[in-house]
C-alpha cells in the first residue's frame, strides 16, 4: 500500500512551523499511546506511522528533501526496510509526553538498537561516527565514491570482543541474567509497569569478573580502516550518507552502530548551483554581441557549441538544457544558465579609437531606456 503524505498523517499544511508540527505529534502519540490501546494493532500502526512523520517533518533538512522529492527523497535516511526506531531522533520530546519510561515501553514498536520485549535484554550498540565530506560540484554531478580512513573501535583482538581475561562470565544478581528491572510507576493513564536497563550489569545480564588486561573488559580497542562511500548524484551541503553497521563494534560484542557522512560542497571557479540548475558567466566581446557567433560554453562534462544571435546584450541568459546536475533519486537533470557578458576594453589603439568615434555618431542617435535587471530577470528564470 502506498505512504500516506507525512503532512496528511499528522493532519497539518505544508507552511506549518515547528510548534504545530510538534502539537500535532503529540496528539496523535497521545491517542495512539499503545498502553491506551493494548493489543490494538492498527493503533500500533497508526502510532508509528505519525512517528515516522514527525521525525521527517521536525527535520529541517529530511523536511526540505521530502518537500522537493517526496518519499523517495528521505529513502535514504532510512535502512533498506524503511524507517525504524533506529532512526528515530526525538525520544526527548517523547519522554515530555510520556516520562522517562519511554524508552522501556515502546522499544518492541519498531525493533533496532534499543531491543526487543521478547528478548528482555537491551542492547549494547556501538556508538555511531560522524565524518564530513566536501565533494567538487563535478562529483555531486555524476555522483562518486570515495575512500576515507576513520578511527573506529573494533573487537580486542586478545580477548575475541569477550572482555573476560578467561572468556568466562557470571550472572548478573541483581537482574538474575535478564538485564533489566522492573518498576511500578503513576503516569497520566494510571498505573504502569515499566522496564528499564539494569544499572549493575549495564543491560548485559553478566558480570564479568576477570578482564581482559588489554582492553580492560571493554572488548574493542580503537583501529583505524578505510572505508568506502558511494555518492548519489544529486546530494546537497548538509545532507548525510548513512553507512549502516560500519561505526564502533558495541562493547563485549555488541552490535554496530553507524557511521554518517556529512556532505559539504566546495566552491565551483565557474558555476554557481540553484537546485539542480548551475548559472555561470560567459564574457564575449563587444563585435560578438553586435554581429552574433557562435561560442564554446563550458559545462560540467565539457564544452559545447552555443550560438548567439546577432544584437545580444550584456546580462542576456540563455539555458542549455540538460546540461545541470542530476537530481538525487532521479535520471532528469537539471540546466545550465549562461549569463552573457559583453567585456568592454580598457585600453584600446588609436585606430580603434578612430573606429569608435565613428560608431558614436550611430549612438548618439540611438535613444537608450534602462531595462529589467539580471537579478529579477534570474528570478524569472528559476520560478
Amino acid at each position: 500500500m502506498a505512504k500516506r503524505d507525512y503532512y496528511e498523517v499528522l493532519g497539518v499544511d505544508k507552511h506549518s512551523d515547528e510548534a504545530t508540527i510538534k502539537k500535532a505529534y503529540r496528539k496523535l502519540a497521545m491517542q495512539y499511546h499503545p498502553d491506551k490501546n493494548p493489543d490494538n494493532k492498527e493503533a500500533e500502526e497508526m502510532f508509528k506511522e505519525a512517528s515516522e512523520a514527525y521525525e521527517v517533518l521536525s527535520d529541517k533538512d529530511k523536511r526540505q528533501l521530502y518537500d522537493q522529492y517526496g518519499h523517495a527523497g528521505v529513502e535514504s535516511q532510512f535502512g533498506a526496510g524503511g524507517f525504524s526506531w533506529d532512526n528515530f531522533t526525538h525520544r526527548s520530546d517523547l519522554n515530555d509526553i510520556f516520562g522517562d519510561g519511554f524508552s522501556s515501553i515502546f522499544e518492541g514498536l519498531f525493533g533496532g538498537g534499543f531491543g526487543s520485549r521478547s528478548s528482555g535484554r537491551s542492547s549494547n550498540r556501538g556508538e555511531d561516527l560522524q565524518i564530513e565530506l566536501s565533494l567538487s560540484l563535478k562529483e555531486i554531478a555524476d555522483g562518486a565514491e570515495k575512500k576515507i580512513k576513520i578511527s573506529t573501535k573494533e573487537a580486542c583482538d586478545k580477548c575475541d570482543g569477550s572482555g573476560s581475561a578467561d572468556g568466562n562470565s557470571e550472572s548478573c544478581t541483581q537482574c538474575r541474567g535478564t538485564g533489566q528491572v522492573r518498576q511500578v510507576r503513576q503516569s497520566l493513564f494510571g498505573q504502569m509497569q515499566t522496564v528499564s536497563e539494569c544499572p549493575s550489569c549495564r543491560g548485559e545480564g553478566k558480570i564479568i569478573k576477570n578482564k581482559c588486561s588489554k582492553c580492560y573488559g571493554e572488548g574493542r580497542m580503537g583501529k583505524v580502516k578505510e572505508i568506502s562511500v558511494k555518492i548519489p548524484a544529486g546530494v546537497e551541503e548538509n545532507q548525510y550518507i548513512r553507512l549502516r553497521g560500519q561505526g564502533n563494534v558495541g562493547p563485549r560484542g555488541g552490535a554496530r552502530g553507524d557511521i554518517l557522512v556529512l556532505i559539504h560542497e566546495k566552491q565551483d571557479d565557474l558555476f554557481e548551483r540553484h537546485g539542480n540548475d548551475i548559472v555561470m558567466e560567459f564574457p564575449v566581446s563587444v563585435s560578438q554581441a553586435v554581429l552574433g557567433d557562435e561560442i564554446l560554453v563550458p559545462t560540467l562534462s565539457g564544452k559545447v557549441k552555443m550560438k548567439i544571435p546577432a544584437g545580444t546584450q550584456s546580462g542576456r541568459l540563455f539555458r542549455l538544457k540538460g546540461q545541470g546536475i542530476q537530481g538525487l533519486n532521479t535520471y532528469s537533470k537539471g540546466d545550465e544558465i549562461v549569463r552573457i557578458v559583453v567585456v568592454i576594453p580598457s585600453k584600446i589603439s588609436k585606430d580603434e579609437s578612430d573606429l569608435y568615434l565613428k560608431l558614436k555618431e550611430f549612438d548618439d542617435k540611438r535613444e537608450l531606456k534602462p531595462g529589467k535587471g539580471f537579478f529579477s530577470k534570474l528570478r524569472d528564470i528559476f520560478s
